[in-house]
């Protein structure tokens, strides 16, 4: 790709492309996240032991994902599934 007039690089417009990409698949990991939880709770406030447990598992699995990838830090993470965790074992 050939330079673009007044000073913007191509290596400067593949890293806006880049971050964009990064973004987007930050913001779909945490909304995922974010919904599974949601669904533990939902669970946990029903009653229903064996949908929770379900749902949890889920959750931990995508909490440690995101948490490898970087996209949330590792003590949010921790943080995040203890709670979730001792919302389930109240019921």
């Amino acid at each position: 790709m050939a330079k673009l007039k007044t000073g913007r690089h191509t290596s400067a417009l593949k890293e806006v492309r880049k971050t964009a990409k990064r973004t987007a698949m930050n913001a779909a990991i945490k909304s995922k996240i974010r919904t599974l939880a949601k669904k533990v709770e939902a669970a946990v406030k029903a009653k229903d032991v064996e949908t929770a447990k379900v749902a949890l598992n889920k959750a931990f699995s995508e909490w440690d994902k995101a948490q490898k990838k970087n996209v949330i830090h590792k003590n949010t993470a921790s943080n995040q599934k203890a709670r979730l965790a001792k919302k389930v074992a109240s019921i």
